[in-house]
């Protein structure tokens, strides 16, 4: 039995959202712009803004013009106390923005690559390129290290306790191999790039968790039994798994924890689903429907109706908060597990 999330505040705004940013202490960030009537335009950038609100009560503390605007790959976040890092495109090509965070003045910029997928954390901000990752340092905003090998293509990143986890994929087949965050240092691989594409990927205390699906490429032998069961019990009755998600040790690298079989319907019927991850808990969001899960065991510790979650823009979790942003809207709601 689930409960609608309890809104702590919600806000209408005038311009459309393309990015949101929540740590577990001060503002709400979002990233927004404002699209040309008839949504047209001649250059490849809209420009963009950048707004911080009070994450008790959803007031506007200030909002200010962002050197970084609307068009391919994007990102933004807190580092320290003082500063928001946005990265993403700009009329004079990617650039990565250091903005104060008391009143959203410019306080420095850099040109880095164009990129796919980004990630502001600290120590670094990452950037998956396709071709390479890349390892910003955050303080001086200059590239700190590359990673590439031949014949491997790079998707989705994630930062979590000084590791870089990164989806990639060889000849058609997805895995996930693990970084030094500080130099970008290959480590191992974690998922044997034998998989499906990988749809998402998340962190925690001591687990990777990741949507696939046809898990039988990555489960061990002694998981079959019980993988072959669920396919067959699930109330959609198809032949495979379409959507799983699976949960990775990071401690005895590449040991499964755990696994759940969501979907088995056609590939064209898969609803959309995300994963988040804060302090040891995965969120797994589908339709409207939030659910948290323990990271280590897979344990269910609670689901919500979520207003408006089918409809994001963006979702993150942080200290007990899940911050929503639809199109024109930022809600933030409360999360006891």
């Amino acid at each position: 039995m689930s409960n609608t999330a309890k809104r702590r505040w919600s806000r209408e705004l005038d311009s459309e959202v393309d990015g949101i940013a929540f740590g577990s202490t001060g503002p709400v960030l979002l990233h927004g712009y404002d699209p040309p009537p008839g949504g047209k335009w001649i250059d490849d950038v809209i420009p963009g803004k950048l707004g911080a609100f009070d994450r008790s009560t959803g007031e506007r503390l200030w909002l200010a013009p962002c050197e970084v605007g609307y068009g391919r790959g994007f990102g933004v976040g807190l580092v320290g106390s003082e500063q928001v890092i946005v990265v993403g495109p700009t009329a004079t090509g990617h650039r990565i923005v250091r903005q104060s965070l008391t009143d959203g003045e410019l306080l420095d910029a850099e040109s880095i690559p164009a990129f796919d997928h980004a990630v502001v954390a600290e120590p670094i901000v990452l950037l998956s390129t396709g071709r390479s990752v890349v390892g910003i340092d955050p303080l001086t905003l200059l590239e700190s290290w590359t990673y590439a090998r031949e014949g491997e293509r790079y998707h989705e990143v994630v930062c979590f306790e000084g590791r870089v986890y990164v989806a990639f994929s060889v000849d058609g087949g997805y895995g996930v191999l693990e970084l030094e965050a500080d130099s970008g240092e290959f480590l191992r691989v974690l998922v044997s790039p034998k998989q499906k594409p990988i749809r998402d990927l998340c962190a925690t205390d001591g687990v990777l968790a990741f949507l696939g699906s046809e898990l039988d490429r990555l489960l061990p032998p002694e998981y079959l039994a019980e993988y072959t069961s669920s396919i067959a019990l699930h109330a959609d009755r198809g032949a495979r798994d379409t959507l799983s998600v699976a949960a990775i040790d990071t401690v005895r690298p590449g040991d499964l924890r755990w696994f759940d079989v969501l979907e088995t319907c056609s590939p064209d019927d898969v609803p959309s689903t995300s994963l988040v991850a804060d302090s040891g808990k995965l969120y797994l969001s589908r339709r409207a429907m939030l659910i948290a899960r323990d990271g280590l065991t897979g344990r269910h510790l609670g689901s919500w109706t979520v207003p408006g979650l089918d409809e994001k823009v963006g979702f993150c979790v942080a200290h007990g908060g899940g911050l929503l942003a639809e199109e024109t809207r930022v809600s933030l709601f409360e999360l006891p597990a």
